[in-house]
């Protein structure tokens, strides 16, 4: 069978729930991934809820501590293609699969699962709009037995990674966008810590932003757990870039980033990247320059 290419990269449950029932749907078997993250201070363990129940067989897509850079000192940042590949094969990824990703809060860190899939060469993947709750909901099965992996990783058409440089940018790139005007830097973080009004969570690093970026919190793009609309992620995102601007997509730690753009996937930007190091490496140290409240034009009215 081949895999018949997805209309969206955004599916619904009752999409899912007929692609797990009938082969047929997509062309080829689907692969589920539950990509759940947490922040440290909501206490909660993803892949530990991902054991006690998932959608169908799900693979847990660990991209905190498995699927990633295990010798960063900065957070889940993208592994290199060697790693990427054998962790892949493990999770029963092949090269022409149809991979749907999903998370429990809705959509919050699948969106990075689905980056870094595209970013190492897999084009074929989709986040589930609204994730696990939306799948409860909708009132349809979870799978609550021990999890197992069903995957032979020597089988078929075996994935090989493929790094997509223009997806992924480092932090040389960032900084010479700060001055280039056809790109724009979108920072997913609240606007508070974008303008350095509130602390950042992680100790030690600096509040404010990078020179010309400008504050789209993420939530603004999601509705009670789904994303917004296409046209009105356009509206949000117009707000900011141009048609033709490159994007560059910055939070945190590089997961929200990723619902940035993801979002701006949707609504037809074409020119997209995700800074991985995110605020975790900017904000640390006082190499890079750093932009407050107090110096920024971009300072909403309170």
């Amino acid at each position: 069978m081949n895999a018949r290419p997805l209309d969206s990269a955004l599916v619904s449950v009752d999409w899912l729930a007929a692609a797990l029932n009938d082969a047929s749907v997509t062309g080829t078997p689907l692969v589920l991934l539950d990509a759940s993250w947490h922040m440290p201070a909501a206490g909660r363990d993803g892949e530990a809820e991902w054991r006690a129940e998932r959608i169908g067989n799900a693979g847990f897509f660990d991209f905190d501590r498995r699927i990633c850079d295990r010798d960063s000192s900065l957070p889940h940042m993208l592994p290199d293609e060697a790693l990427f590949t054998t962790e892949m094969r493990r999770l029963g990824v092949q090269q022409d699969s149809v991979v749907v990703v999903y998370d429990s809060v809705g959509i919050f860190s699948a969106p990075r699962a689905w980056w870094m899939l595209r970013a190492m060469g897999h084009t074929q993947v989709a986040v589930l709009d609204g994730g696990l709750p939306a799948w409860k909901q909708a009132g349809h099965a979870l799978n609550r037995d021990a999890p197992k992996l069903v995957s032979d990783p020597m089988a078929g058409n075996a994935f090989t990674a493929r790094l997509r440089t223009s997806l992924v940018c480092d932090w040389r790139e960032v900084l010479r966008a700060t001055t280039a005007p056809e790109v724009c830097i979108l920072d997913a973080r609240s606007a508070d810590r974008f303008h350095g009004r509130a602390p950042e969570p992680r100790p030690g690093l600096r509040g404010g932003h990078m020179p010309g970026a400008h504050s789209l919190p993420f939530d603004q793009l999601i509705q009670e757990g789904r994303m917004k609309p296409v046209a009105e992620l356009h509206a949000l995102l117009s707000a900011h870039a141009g048609p033709q601007s490159r994007v560059i997509a910055s939070c945190g730690s590089g997961v929200t980033a990723c619902v940035i753009a993801f979002a701006a996937h949707l609504a037809g930007w074409e020119d997209i990247g995700v800074y991985d190091g995110a605020w975790a490496e900017w904000g640390a140290g006082d190499r890079l320059p750093v932009v407050t409240a107090e110096q920024s034009p971009y300072t909403p009215a309170s």
